[in-house]
């Protein structure tokens, strides 16, 4: 995969297809653009589509960095920067949502559309989450977190293959690959303790709430939000059902029976809603100064 520097390390993407207007798939914990393997033929027959592996995460590097939300977003900042990426299509799961969406908050301008599934709508509860997912993050960001993440590389060995059922061992160890020891683990120790629950921690709440009050004022910016059958916590349909009623512009598509990691389960659910959407919205033409539709091809 290519590579560019980005502050003080570098970042591995995927690149493919052509076209003026990219479509820009970012991935969440524990995975990497690989994630994203079987979505992106969908799209990429229609114009660009890029993937990187956020910082520490893939085969990018893995700077000393405290790996938080902040630390992610200005490396992403860098890498966009890098490739000169303007008016793109944001696509996002987990994490990446997030990342998506705080990104086209801050940059609107150099933004055409946002898609997004299985992430942060809002900021959330503890008692949004079933009571072992409770029981679970409640470890993770206690000091057992460090045994359970750090050593037993937990998220690798338990979370991911419970969240994805379709993963056969091969995937799991283009997964795994990243993480053989305890220290390169540290970015999968910091993502569960990101999380925004019961206003904890403030900064992430923050941002959290900034990208939901633009996600809610721009009904030029067409958004995507999919969901699974029976989602539960980020995914749940009390989310989803505030978002169709709180997003501008917002079209929500069901993409079936899935785990939480659900574009190892349903990338052909996936790499089909994004395709019809971007192409019924026309977001893979770009604007020219005028505002008027231009060719990409």
């Amino acid at each position: 995969m290519p590579t560019v520097t980005t502050l003080d390390s570098f970042m591995t993407y995927r690149d493919t297809g052509a076209g003026t207007v990219p479509v820009v798939f970012l991935h969440g914990n524990p995975t990497s653009s690989y994630l994203w393997r079987n979505v992106i033929p969908h799209v990429d027959p229609l114009t660009r589509v890029l993937a990187p592996d956020l910082i520490g995460m893939g085969e990018s590097g893995k700077p000393d960095s405290g790996y938080r939300f902040a630390d992610h977003a200005r490396y992403l900042d860098a890498w966009f920067d890098e490739l000169e990426l303007d008016e793109v299509v944001l696509v996002g799961h987990d994490w990446g949502g997030a990342l998506a969406m705080d990104r086209a908050a801050r940059h609107p301008e150099r933004v055409r559309g946002i898609a997004v599934l299985e992430t942060f709508l809002r900021p959330l509860a503890w008692s949004d989450l079933p009571q072992q997912g409770q029981d679970l993050f409640r470890r993770f960001r206690s000091p057992e977190g460090e045994r359970m993440i750090l050593q037993d590389n937990m998220f690798i060995e338990f979370n991911l293959p419970f969240g994805a059922k379709s993963l056969t061992p091969a995937d799991l160890d283009v997964y795994r690959a990243p993480y053989p020891t305890p220290e390169s683990r540290l970015p999968m120790l910091v993502w569960p303790r990101e999380l925004p629950l019961d206003g904890e921690p403030a900064d992430v709440v923050a941002v959290i709430e900034d990208y939901g009050r633009w996600m809610a004022a721009t009904p030029d910016i067409p958004k995507l939000v999919m969901a699974v059958d029976n989602g539960v916590g980020m995914g749940g349909q009390e989310s989803i059902d505030w978002a169709r009623r709180t997003f501008a512009a917002v079209e929500v598509a069901n993409i079936g029976p899935a785990g939480h990691h659900a574009p190892e389960d349903r990338p052909d659910a996936i790499g089909t809603a994004v395709a019809e959407w971007v192409s019924r919205h026309g977001l893979t033409t770009r604007r020219d100064s005028a505002g008027e539709l231009t060719s990409t091809r």
